[in-house]
Formats: structure tokens, C-alpha cells, sequence
């Protein structure tokens, strides 16, 4: 396992000079009670364990509805010249992307390969929110705003999800005066819990139904320890429970989630990671745009679906004995019953194809290729389009002597 790859998993230690700049966050005390565990993600403390079971957590989730504190970083992007900022820098057409409204953005290197991805929000006309995946792009903003008149900020928000088909409701009871108005997928607003204001977006890192609430810490009024309690009291009726990051990551994988660092890096353009539909060519200029005009490679990152146990991260996919690539994150999947991941290619093999992979438990086990998503690939669940919720299979959750249900067969 190479040392890059590594996000140590780490428990708290009341002696604050320990921390050396990671930021636990305005909800660490509820996590402490809770018996969490944790990685650092751009120098914060995000739990990756909770007192809940990683597999009861997912289900919490696809059935129900989990809380999660993620901690990504928002960046403040403010002043007449914003808009024109963003646009030297990110893969996308902003002009386009209108207040209210959130979209997925790319930076890159002058070589086009990929520095960062996150959620850019627009405030207003002058003022945007790039809640951002692990990376330098704070100094990278600085760096690229000389002789623009903007200004770059941290607003110091901590960003935490609701995700699940109850999510929405949780949200109507959450806020003062309850959901906003024309609130779908991808829209952001101003909102207020007893009377505490903070902000609200329809994303999240599941390929669920859910939202997103950022702290507003320079604001009159501001409580994370009443707003937390608030979510938690909100989501009460409606079977709301607090989540690790370990069973996020389980849906992710399904969802074709990619993460910043792992299953793609600076080596890969954004075509390679298969993010291609994000980068507008059409603009006249963004930074790397000189390198993405041909095209480049192909996406060289795929699913895999394995029969039997957790694949191994960092295990070596292969065909006849020969490798083919590595896999970049791999879990259980208890819907699909099935060990699933998302492998970086060495070699073009297509969707279809059978392979080998590593597991966990240092078996080789027989796999096939998929394309991401693994499942709903029209993202219906996420857009509020499917209402289905998936049963939970009983021999799985152990409540009786029940042969397991037939693994789930994927849809187009």
C-alpha cells in the first residue's frame, strides 16, 4: 500500500497540542460520546466509525435516513470579479450556473490532469462556495486570482449530510418555516434552524436522496451544539440515526462516487477518470484547457462486481494471470450480495469482461467489470425520481436461519 494512499484512522486525545492543525470539528463532542474513530481529510478529523455497524448503517441509510459528519471544506470565492475567476479555473462554463444553484467542478493543472473536484456553489451573482475534496486549492485560488478584483476566504463552514428517502422530510421539520420553496437536486439556499442561520444544498456523496447543511460560525446566533440536536430531534419520527463514513463508503462505491486522491490523482485527466462531461471546451480559456483539446485517453476507471467477499484495496485485478489493473476502493455490498469496487485500468478491458481479484480474506476471487454506477445509472434515487426503498434481506440481518436472498441483478 503505498504511502499516498494512507488516511490513518485515528481516535482523539484530550491533549489539544496533539492535533498539530486537524481541525475535529463543532460536532467532535457528540462523536467522542459516540465511540468514534476517525481520518483526516484536509486537515480535519472526519468519523469514520460510529457506535452503529457499518452494515447497519447502510441500511439505515437506504431504508431510512443516516446522519453524517463529512467536514469538507467550503472556500469563499467573493467580489465583481468572481465569476471570472471561476471561469479561469474550473473545467466548466459558470456564466451558466446561476444563484441558487450548485454544480460539480474540476480543477486542473496546466497539463490537464486533475488537482481537485468538489461542489461549486453560487450564492449570488459575486459570491461562490467551492466545497472542495481533499487537495491545495486554497493557495491554488489565491495563486490565480492576482489582478482580479475578488477576493478568496474561509468562511470556516462545516458541512454535514442528511441521506436517505426520509431525508427530505427530516429537512421540512429541520428548518424554520420548513423546506424552501422549489428546493431540487443541485439548488441551494439561505435557511434558518431555531432561528440559527445556515445553508442548505440538495447533494450529497451517496447516490441517495439527501441534503447537505453548512455552519455559518460568523453569524449572531451560532450553536453547533443546539443545531446538531436540532437534526437529531428533527429526524427522530422518521427513523434518522448517525452513520460512519465506513457505510457512505459502501454506497459511494455502488453510486460510482469517485474520491479525489484515490480513484483518480494528478497522474489522470478528467477524461481518464471518466469525467469528460465536465470539462466545456467551448469556453476560450481555463487553466489546462490547451491540453484537454484532443480528447486524451479514455476512462480508465471502472466497476467490478466479485462473487463471495470484499475485494482488496490496492489488490491486483486480473485476466488469464496477467494484470489489468488495481482496485481504488472496494467494500461489501449488502444489496447487491456481492464484494463490489471501483479498479483504475493499467489495460482497456471492456464492461462484461471476467477477471480476478484480491480479497480481503487473501483469496482470489472470480469478478466482472461494470460500468459505474453499479446500479440506477440514470441517478433517478439522488434526483427524488425513484421512491423505491430496497427490502433488507433477513438472513442478513440475522434474524433468523433464512438462506440468503439471490444477489440483486443489476439494472441499466
Amino acid at each position: 500500500m503505498s504511502a499516498n494512499s494512507i488516511r490513518y484512522v485515528v481516535t482523539t486525545d484530550p491533549e489539544g497540542g496533539w492535533a498539530y492543525g486537524a481541525n475535529p470539528g463543532p460536532y467532535a463532542k457528540f462523536h467522542v460520546a459516540n465511540d468514534a474513530t476517525y481520518c483526516i481529510y484536509n486537515n480535519r478529523l472526519m468519523p469514520v466509525t460510529q457506535k452503529i455497524g457499518r452494515e447497519d448503517g447502510y441500511w439505515l441509510l437506504r431504508r431510512k435516513a443516516g446522519l453524517f459528519d463529512t467536514g469538507e471544506r467550503p472556500i469563499e470565492i467573493a467580489g465583481p470579479d468572481a465569476e471570472a475567476l471561476c471561469n479561469r479555473v474550473f473545467t466548466r462554463d459558470v456564466s451558466k450556473l446561476k444563484p441558487g444553484r450548485a454544480g460539480y467542478g474540476l480543477l486542473c493543472y496546466p497539463d490537464g490532469k486533475l488537482l481537485c473536484d468538489g461542489v461549486l456553489l453560487r450564492h449570488d451573482r459575486d459570491r461562490f462556495w467551492y466545497v472542495q475534496a481533499d487537495g491545495p486549492v486554497y493557495s491554488w485560488l489565491v495563486a490565480h486570482a492576482q489582478g482580479l478584483d475578488v477576493a478568496i476566504s474561509d468562511p470556516r463552514s462545516w458541512v454535514a449530510q442528511v441521506q436517505g428517502p426520509a431525508s427530505l422530510h427530516i429537512l421540512d421539520a429541520l428548518l424554520d418555516g420548513g423546506a424552501p420553496a422549489g428546493f431540487s437536486y443541485y439548488s441551494v439556499a439561505p435557511a434558518a434552524v431555531k432561528g440559527q442561520k445556515i445553508i442548505v444544498s440538495r447533494t450529497g456523496w451517496t447516490n441517495e436522496l439527501g441534503f447537505e447543511f453548512y455552519t455559518l460560525p460568523d453569524e449572531p446566533g451560532y450553536d453547533p451544539d443546539a443545531l446538531w440536536t436540532a437534526v437529531l430531534e428533527a429526524g427522530a419520527a422518521h427513523g434518522l440515526g448517525l452513520c460512519g463514513l465506513d457505510s457512505m463508503e459502501i454506497r459511494r462505491i455502488e453510486g460510482g462516487i469517485l474520491n479525489n486522491g484515490s480513484d483518480f490523482d494528478e497522474t489522470m485527466t478528467p477524461y481518464e477518470a471518466g469525467l469528460g462531461r465536465f470539462v466545456d471546451l467551448s469556453k476560450p480559456a481555463f487553466v489546462g484547457r490547451e491540453a484537454l483539446l484532443s480528447g486524451g485517453a479514455p476512462s480508465r476507471l471502472i466497476g467490478l462486481i466479485a462473487e463471495g467477499g470484499e475485494p482488496l484495496r490496492e489488490g491486483v485485478v486480473s485476466v488469464a494471470g496477467a494484470r489489468i489493473g488495481t482496485v481504488t476502493a472496494a467494500a461489501y455490498s449488502p444489496f447487491l450480495d456481492a464484494g463490489v469496487a471501483i479498479v483504475r485500468l493499467d489495460t482497456a478491458t471492456p464492461a462484461g469482461s471476467a477477471v480476478e481479484v484480491e480479497g480481503r480474506d487473501g483469496r482470489r476471487r472470480t469478478a466482472v467489470l461494470s460500468e459505474l454506477p453499479l446500479y440506477d445509472r440514470d441517478r433517478a434515487i439522488p434526483r427524488g425520481v425513484s421512491a423505491d426503498i430496497p427490502e433488507r434481506p433477513k438472513a442478513r440481518r440475522g434474524e433468523d436461519g433464512a438462506p440468503s436472498s439471490p444477489p440483486v441483478r443489476l439494472a441499466g
